[in-house]
């Protein structure tokens, strides 16, 4: 598994980074069988350190983790069990409703945008629609069925996600509804 472990505007030393290694090595080895990648990221808040861990697998989930604490190492620790919790809950639905997959899953990067709220492009005085861009980062988007799609979301808590239907080929959305049920997008296909 591929480690990318840096600090945001904190040096990250390497005890820390071995540290790290060794926690996640575990915890990821215990639930999933083939982890691509890893990036974790250190910062401060205030007086407490915040950890951010996100873990790319090969059957596309993203398992993502966010915790704090004064003590950096209990910041990562908080966090890596929160990562545990989240990997087992995934084989474990895994195991209970999906085949398992021979192939890792097909990913493509796609651009993510960071836009202004209103609020502040209401005080730009361009009449024209473009949207003030904030931050541009790389995204990806997994080749998955509708079902994994939405264990994934619910598993990453995440209030919307944009995959690439494998039946089809086709970009579709699933998004929690504010009714508490799950939409689905699935656009026609030109012929």
């Amino acid at each position: 598994m591929r480690y990318k472990i840096t600090g945001h505007q904190i040096d990250i030393g390497e005890a820390l980074q071995t540290h790290v290694k060794q926690e996640l090595n575990e915890v990821v080895g215990k639930y999933a069988e083939r982890p691509t990648d890893a990036n974790i990221v250190f910062s401060r808040d205030a007086h407490e350190h915040v950890c951010e861990a996100t873990v790319h697998l090969s059957t596309g989930l993203t398992a993502q983790a966010k915790a704090s604490a004064v003590d950096i190492y209990a910041a990562f620790d908080s966090c890596n069990e929160k990562m545990e919790k989240q990997l087992r809950r995934y084989k474990r639905r895994l195991k209970n409703h999906h085949r398992e997959r021979s192939e890792p899953v097909a990913q493509f990067e796609a651009a993510t945008y960071i836009l202004a709220s209103s609020d502040e492009s209401e005080t730009n005085d361009s009449d024209d629609l473009q949207p003030i861009i904030v931050a541009e980062m790389e995204s990806r988007v997994p080749s998955i069925s509708v079902g994994e799609a939405v264990m994934q979301m619910e598993l990453a808590e995440a209030p919307v996600l944009v995959f690439r239907n494998e039946k089809h080929g086709g970009v579709n959305v699933v998004y929690r509804r504010d009714d508490g049920n799950i939409g689905w997008i699935d656009p026609k296909l030109d012929s």
